[in-house]
């Protein structure tokens, strides 16, 4: 019996001491009323009017949550115990750069009254999840995700998808990908926003968006006024450091907000948003000598009255793929692509289609020179955190399954505006990092670094932004870097003579397929060009400049060959008697004088010269190598300059009375026999001015 008793005595203890810690628990939230601070009416006064202050900016919604932090955490610092006012404080610093700061207020108000808020524990999970502690993220989810009924399904989806990016991220965080990330620092990256870096192919040039006290007009947002407009601002390439951010001002920029949305790869044409136009759409700039072109709005087909923001040019120039949410996709917001026509038009944009697009929302595409690789931020893939950077590649006529690029690139936050060098050994985007030097930086991304430490330790999560120390670094072993397959040819078209710039029309044609692929422009001021030939593909070059001679190349780029660069300063020949070019897309079968289709885009281009200029008269003359007799390179010489002849009067009407062909055989060498590389420059098709 008395055993009875003690035990009962012992279970009344135990239940009188959990009575008196909820007891305490509860009192631990501290009310802000005069029965909570009776000696502190002036303190508790000011108090209220900071709370005041800060709801006024809360109540606005998200972006102004920013706004409200000072106010709230004032009064935070007089009653640091009230569980709605950390919470509130939790909830905006997950709207700034510093999202770990959350987590210690959301747990306080969680301890301090664990039914203060609904959704206290859904909070808490994102705030662990941006910290990388995802096994709590995940226990904080399942913890809201319980409190849930049938009829909040929206929600409930809502928390799955946060449960499988913590499940995704765990994954990505055991491999990562092979880089290594800085943050480009001054004088790019400031106090003020910094993002959307678009790159020239060649990393020569960068053009992004910033919100800083020199904008044009230098006024804030109105709906935000923490930030000025958006401007689009310029930094070149020197050596391995970026130029001071120029910024261009008007016409390029306005009054209002302007964005870069993407770089032409030869730095000639930009597109750029506007948000204050139409709900938003996207317009064109070209760069005219050193000045850029007033914005003009992209077509119908394009700009909608929907809401147009990211695009991307394709290596062509004439097609663009850009994101929608105009009726009729799979989601949100969509990619399509639209080519633009022999009439200067925009055609009808096309879907890309559900490999690409999904339920949710597709943003910041952009199409890598190669003309097939695609880059673009979704959230409906499998992503460890928001809008993470997928991979796509064209291949067979349809698109792979999008790759998720990785962690550290991809991070528990929202990664986005990801714009890659034509080599593929670099790449930049924005990111909010901690350690950053304001809201928003841009960073490059150097991939499989081969002589930099890189962090393996996945605890540290350096790159993700995780204020954490590094504790464990490896060097990897050097690994060679997979680039791109195409070639880059740039230079500076010039005079021959003088050696002055000039403004020329660029066309390329697949000499196979015999048709006109793309179109650009030299700068008129400095001459320079830069085009940027997926391999597989024998292309001819025809540069034209009035009252010149056209200048054509061939480059035949196996499908085999990997990223190569070449510069080639162009020489133009004015259109004097005595001048002459070589036809270099000329082409014969093996050892007769048969002309190859691939010679017909050749052809065209002299017979528009001839008829350009009726008075016109030119010699077509022929030359071979050293190899063989020289009766035999001679008769094959003349041979093939008749053929040339025969096609512009049979085929072009010319009049026979202003050709002339001749055979020199190896008589006029430009370059040495020794060589299979000399040999090859010896035999070709020239054409000489007789008179004008």
């Amino acid at each position: 019996m008395k055993a009875v008793f003690l035990f009962s005595k012992q279970i009344a203890l135990i239940l009188l001491i959990s009575f008196l810690l909820n007891s305490i628990s509860n009192a631990q939230n501290i009310e802000f009323d005069k029965a909570s601070f009776p000696n502190k009416k002036d303190e508790l006064k000011q108090a209220l009017r900071d709370i005041e202050a800060g709801d006024k900016f809360y109540e606005i919604g998200m972006h102004k949550f920013r706004d409200a932090l000072p106010f709230y955490l004032k009064a935070n610092n007089f009653n640091p115990n009230n569980a709605v006012l950390n919470y509130k404080i939790g909830l905006c610093y997950l709207t700034t750069n510093t999202k770990s700061m959350a987590i210690k207020f959301i747990e306080k108000s969680l301890e301090l009254n664990k039914n203060a808020t609904l959704d206290a524990n859904y909070h808490l999970g994102r705030a662990y999840h941006f910290n990388y502690e995802l096994d709590k993220a995940i226990n904080q989810f399942e913890i809201y995700k319980s409190k849930l009924t049938a009829k909040d399904q929206v929600k409930i989806d809502d928390v799955n998808k946060k449960i499988a990016e913590c499940k995704m991220a765990k994954e990505l965080i055991k491999k990562p990908a092979r880089v290594f990330i800085d943050n480009i620092r001054g004088p790019v990256n400031t106090r003020y926003p910094e993002y959307a870096p678009c790159i020239s192919a060649d990393e020569s040039m960068m053009i992004f968006t910033a919100c800083k006290d020199n904008t044009t007009g230098g006024n804030l947002d109105p709906n935000d006024d923490a930030f000025y407009f958006e401007d689009i601002y310029i930094s070149y390439k020197n050596g391995n450091n970026w130029s001071e951010p120029i910024n261009p001002g008007k016409p390029l920029n306005s009054d209002n907000h302007d964005a870069a949305v993407t770089l032409s790869p030869d730095g000639q044409s930009l597109l750029i948003y506007k948000g204050n136009i139409n709900g938003g759409d996207i317009f064109e700039c070209k760069l005219k000598g050193n000045t850029w072109s007033k914005p003009e709005r992209l077509g119908k087909t394009i700009n909608t009255d929907y809401h147009e923001s990211s695009a991307s040019y394709g290596p062509d120039g004439r097609t663009i793929y850009f994101v929608s949410d105009k009726p009729g996709g799979f989601g949100d917001r969509d990619i399509y692509f639209s080519k633009l026509n022999v009439k200067g038009k925009w055609e009808e944009p096309i879907n890309l289609g559900p490999t690409i697009n999904t339920n949710q929302t597709e943003s910041a595409v952009f199409m890598h020179p190669d003309g097939k690789t695609l880059y673009f931020a979704s959230r409906g893939h499998k992503t460890m955190g928001g809008f993470d950077i997928f991979k796509s590649v064209f291949e067979n006529g349809k698109w792979s399954e999008p790759e998720n690029i990785g962690y550290p690139i991809n991070t528990t936050d929202d990664d986005r505006f990801f714009s890659i060098t034509a080599n593929g050994k670099y790449a930049y985007y924005s990111s909010e990092k901690e350690e950053g030097f304001g809201y928003a930086d841009i960073y490059k991304i150097t991939f499989l670094g081969a002589e930099k430490p890189v962090v393996m330790n996945t605890e540290d999560n350096l790159f993700a932004g995780n204020p954490k120390p590094v504790s464990n670094v490896v060097i990897e072993k050097t690994v060679e870097v997979t680039t791109s397959a195409l070639t880059i040819l740039k230079g500076k078209i010039i005079d021959n003579k003088t050696k002055q710039p000039l403004s020329a029309q660029i066309e390329i044609t697949d000499n196979e397929k015999n048709e006109v692929v793309a179109t650009f422009e030299s700068n008129s001021t400095t001459g320079k060009y830069l085009i940027s030939l997926p391999s597989g593909i024998n292309y001819g070059i025809a540069v034209k400049a009035p009252d010149y001679l056209f200048y054509s190349e061939n480059i035949d780029i196996k499908k085999s060959f990997k990223y190569n660069e070449v510069v080639k300063d162009i020489e133009m020949k004015q259109i004097i008697i005595g001048n002459k070019i070589v036809l270099n897309n000329i082409f014969f079968d093996f050892d007769k004088a048969t002309l190859r289709p691939e010679s017909e885009a050749e052809l065209e281009r002299l017979a528009a010269l001839l008829k350009e200029m009726p008075n016109l008269k030119i010699e077509l003359s022929g030359h071979t190598d050293n190899k063989g007799s020289a009766t035999y390179n001679k008769t094959l010489s003349e041979n093939r300059s008749k053929a040339v002849v025969d096609y512009l009067i049979n085929n072009k009407s010319i009049d026979k009375n202003r050709l002339t062909f001749k055979g020199y055989g190896f008589d006029q060498p430009i370059a040495t026999n020794d060589t299979e590389e000399g040999r090859q420059l010896n035999r070709r098709t020239e054409f000489k001015i007789i008179s004008k």
